[in-house]
């Protein structure tokens, strides 16, 4: 029998904490569900720890290593079930997550996705603090979520026609994919909100997908670039300005950020890409001209305009 939610979980090399995930879905609460492994590639024990797994609701599908996107894709063409949750190999879910996000759609038959809060468990610096995104359905919702969408891929339950009418993940993104998928569902369907913490990242110290902070900023402002090209009827509705602050300038942002913690690698990245683009005002362009000149100058008007280099940004 085909089960009501498909559990979709890519796992390359992470054999380390495969085993925590996947206990996190065999502790839910609601039952009626199937885990569609995909090892993408892995070199390590991964896909020899899910084959000796005793649950006919777990399956195992292998394939060389495509990227995350391709391994979704792959278990999406596999399940049948009416709802799609998604877990990454290093991530796990409160024992109430199923049950809680199926109680919301199942309370709101025309919602196509509901999304929870969230927890970094282990990020240093103070920044593990749980996090409820906000309500999305208001009057600014279009805004909003091409502002960004504030929930990961694993704070949702989502229909499964919703997600085969938007085609998918595309394998273009390495980091934005699931925010291109969730524009195109979010903004054409209504959404629903479980303002309870159920979803959980694992901050293991290493180069987590996330940690190309350039790459991820430039795909993110590529996605939103793709949806409005295919949506033009949306520059008219929000404008001209509106779009900008929300592409541009979102790059813009994380550039400062990066300039301010001394990333200056990708702070230039970023500052070239928005000069590219026209955007910023006069305070900004002062900080973004030197991105234009080698590294090692840039690294010496800053030496010199600082005069403290325990305050520049010299991280290579």
């Amino acid at each position: 029998m085909t089960a009501r939610i498909a559990i979709i979980m890519p796992c390359y090399n992470c054999a380390a904490h495969l085993a925590t995930s996947i206990g996190s879905v065999l502790a839910q609460t609601y039952t009626d569900w199937e885990l569609i492994v995909v090892d993408d590639g892995s070199t390590d024990t991964s896909a020899a720890q899910v084959a000796t797994l005793d649950d006919p609701r777990i399956q195992l599908i292998r394939q060389a290593n495509a990227g995350v996107s391709a391994a979704r894709n792959r278990a999406l063409q596999a399940a049948n079930s009416e709802l799609v949750a998604f877990l990454d190999a290093d991530d796990i879910w409160a024992p109430t997550f199923l049950e809680a996000m199926l109680k919301a759609l199942d309370a709101q038959p025309a919602a196509a996705l509901a999304y929870c809060g969230w927890q970094n468990i282990g990020l240093p610096g103070g920044r593990s603090a749980p996090f409820v995104p906000p309500d999305y359905e208001t009057p600014h919702k279009l805004e909003t979520l091409l502002g960004g969408c504030r929930w990961p891929i694993h704070a949702t339950l989502t229909r499964h026609a919703a997600i085969t009418a938007a085609g998918g993940f595309n394998p273009r993104y390495s980091h934005a994919e699931d925010f291109a998928l969730w524009l195109q569902i979010a903004t054409q369907t209504p959404i629903v909100r479980v303002a309870d913490v159920l979803a959980y990242y694992h901050f293991h110290g290493g180069a987590q997908a996330s940690a190309n902070h350039a790459r991820a900023a430039l795909q993110l402002w590529q996605a939103q670039h793709d949806y409005i090209a295919a949506h033009p009827a949306l520059a008219q509705r929000l404008g001209r300005d509106t779009l900008a602050r929300l592409t541009h300038g979102a790059v813009l942002e994380r550039a400062y950020v990066s300039y301010w913690t001394r990333d200056l690698v990708t702070a230039r990245s970023l500052f070239r890409h928005v000069m590219r683009h026209g955007y910023g005002n006069a305070r900004d362009w002062k900080y973004m001209l030197p991105a234009l000149l080698p590294l090692r100058w840039h690294q010496t008007l800053l030496c010199l305009s600082f005069n403290d280099k325990n305050k520049l940004p010299l991280k290579k």
